[in-house]
């Protein structure tokens, strides 16, 4: 068993810049990969960034390239999502999830942390 836990969420003016970070914990193993999601209003959920179990972002969505940064901290098992330059669009819940090790599941999920992008 595996547990997330979202923090950095809070409403913010388009434009800032916010840092979510996402604790791990329970039965961790050495090579989970890990990703960022989101839900918007009325969106289905979207997958925003992938960071590989060493450490090598291998994923961004189109639309935050250039401005958003996935990266992890396996000292406090702890992985980041730098976000800059924030539009009113990405509004939404953004979710943290664990990959297990040898599969493209993601298994474990946080709660989520609520972004609002205000003008």
């Amino acid at each position: 068993q595996v547990q997330l836990a979202e923090t950095g969420g809070g409403m913010v003016q388009a434009g800032d810049s916010r840092r979510l970070s996402c604790a791990a914990s329970g039965d961790l193993f050495g090579s989970y990969n890990m990703g960022w999601f989101r839900q918007a209003p009325g969106k289905e959920r979207e997958i925003v960034a992938r960071i590989t179990w060493n450490a090598i972002p291998s994923y961004y969505i189109d639309s935050v390239k250039g401005r958003f940064t996935i990266s992890r901290n396996d000292a406090k098992d702890t992985v980041y999502l730098q976000m800059n330059s924030l539009k009113t669009e990405e509004t939404a819940v953004y979710y943290c999830a664990y990959q297990t090790p040898g599969s493209l599941q993601y298994r474990y999920w946080g709660q989520g942390t609520q972004v609002i992008v205000s003008l």
